[in-house]
């Protein structure tokens, strides 16, 4: 295999996470039922691995390899803290709601 098939694979590989956890976030609709689902645990376990892919293969990916995948990380990550921001915000909202 090639270089350049290396890196259409390893950026497919890294497109396939993102697309994951973006689905687990809830900024897509699951294409198999056509509804919007969120699971923030999923999302940061996704968010995590691709870490560790990119912590693993530091040094040995292509500029464009690595460009790609910092920029991905960093949309989740900005999403990922945005939705646990807007849980709590509800979670605080339904605590005043509560009779005392």
């Amino acid at each position: 295999m090639d270089a350049q098939q290396l890196e259409i694979q390893f950026i497919s590989l890294v497109y396939t996470f993102h697309q994951s956890a973006m689905f687990a976030l809830g900024k897509l609709a699951n294409p198999l039922t056509g509804k919007v689902e969120r699971n923030l645990m999923q999302a940061k376990y996704t968010i995590d691995t691709l870490e560790m892919l990119e912590e693993k293969t530091k040094g040995n990916v292509s500029p464009n390899e690595d460009k790609i995948l910092k920029t991905m990380l960093q949309e989740l990550r900005l999403n990922y803290v945005y939705e646990v921001e807007q849980d709590q915000k509800q979670s605080n909202v339904e605590e005043k709601k509560e009779p005392s």
